[in-house]
């Protein structure tokens, strides 16, 4: 008996692992053969994979359940504060947390995609599930963007205006074009924004009209001669701005990028467009840093390991500068102490590595983008 006991134990657990392992795999099959595995993301999705899912996943359950977290962190005012990871499962103290945090909350932004990709998600699960609070929280979110911009055109980096350089007409980091686009396809009935009222698609589409004409007022004049845009500009005179110690009055390689794009995309161009985007496009062809490359540098003595460095590469494609100097051309970069170096290498490592200073930012609009373009004028 004390033999034959545990065997039995052992038996029992063995038959019944075979038992599961078979359910799993005819539940697996069944899943292959009706093709339900290629609609859904993985487990534990973030809230930049949220963005990119296929259509049909807006109505699941995990896109609700995501959606309800966009509602929670919605400031009273409509918008958004950055850098949240929106899908992040909330324990019940947390959501209880944000509840009576709402009217408190401070800091509400168009910085790093806040507020209008959330209006994005929200448009999307709303067509998925026709769920009213979705709805809802989506138009409090367009009524704060079009309230948000200035009577000029631009918009700021925080509303209510924050004092400081976040005042600012921002384009760092597409802030003011992802705006744009937002009401953009709002004003046009875009897919997934048929749902939005006559009246505010007319407000989108006159804020959109509004933010045309400062672009093009704001892109730099050197010489006589139209550039490029600057980061940020200053919502009174329209100049270039400085934002932080490293973000100095330039032309900016990166986000004049998105300007440009978003340029091309306007319906019904006037000459005062076709001008902007040829313009930009030479500029960008004369200030093409060709021949060299950053490399990313092993080092395990350094605190993140590595290093870039800059490298001569005969081969190697073209490359553009965050900051290029006003008048000169010449590729900036600056550091926390505000000091205009123009070698990567002579700023801190903390930046050199922290920050984007030198990429391809054009090549895909200059090769590809642009072409296309002129064949379509």
């Amino acid at each position: 008996m004390f033999i034959t006991r545990p065997y039995r134990l052992q038996k029992s657990k063995l038959n019944a692992l075979k038992l599961m392992l078979k359910t799993c795999l005819i539940s697996l099959l069944i899943s292959l053969l009706s093709g339900q595995t290629q609609a859904q993301p993985a487990e534990g999705i973030t809230w930049r994979r949220a963005m990119s899912q296929p259509s049909e996943w807006y109505g699941s359950a995990e896109a609700i359940r995501i959606s309800d977290n966009v509602l929670l962190y919605q400031n009273n005012n409509g918008g958004w504060s950055k850098n949240i990871d929106m899908a992040q499962e909330l324990s019940h103290s947390e959501v209880q947390k944000l509840k009576k945090e709402k009217s408190q909350k401070t800091g509400t932004t168009i910085d790093n995609g806040a507020t209008h990709t959330q209006l994005n998600y929200l448009a999307r699960v709303y067509k998925a599930t026709g769920h009213d609070r979705f709805r809802e929280a989506f138009l409090k979110g367009v009524d704060f963007l079009l309230e948000a911009q200035y009577e000029n055109g631009g918009w700021p980096q925080f509303y209510p205006i924050r004092k400081g350089y976040y005042e600012n007409i921002t384009f760092n980091d597409n802030a003011m074009i992802g705006v744009m686009r937002l009401l953009r396809g709002i004003a046009r009935n875009d897919d997934p924004f048929s749902f939005v009222d006559e009246g505010r698609k007319q407000k989108a589409e006159k804020a959109v009209e509004k933010g045309l004409d400062i672009i093009l007022k704001t892109q730099v004049v050197v010489d006589g001669k139209l550039t490029a845009w600057c980061a940020q500009h200053d919502k009174e005179i329209l100049l270039p701005a400085k934002a932080r110690a490293y973000e100095l009055p330039s032309l900016s390689g990166g986000e004049s990028v998105g300007i440009v794009k978003y340029l091309m995309e306007v319906e019904n161009q006037d000459e005062r467009v076709i001008l902007a985007v040829k313009s930009a496009i030479a500029w960008f062809e004369e200030v093409k840093i060709e021949g060299q490359r950053v490399e990313r540098k092993k080092d395990p003595a350094l605190p993140k390991g590595f290093d870039l460095v800059v490298v001569d590469d005969p081969e190697a494609g073209p490359l553009w500068a965050r900051f290029y100097e006003i008048g000169t051309n010449r590729p900036m970069f600056v550091g926390r102490d505000g000091v205009v170096k123009y070698r990567l290498e002579e700023i801190e490592y903390e930046r050199r590595v922290g920050y984007s200073y030198l990429r391809n930012y054009a090549e895909d609009l200059l090769k590809e983008d642009y072409p296309q373009w002129l064949q379509k004028l």
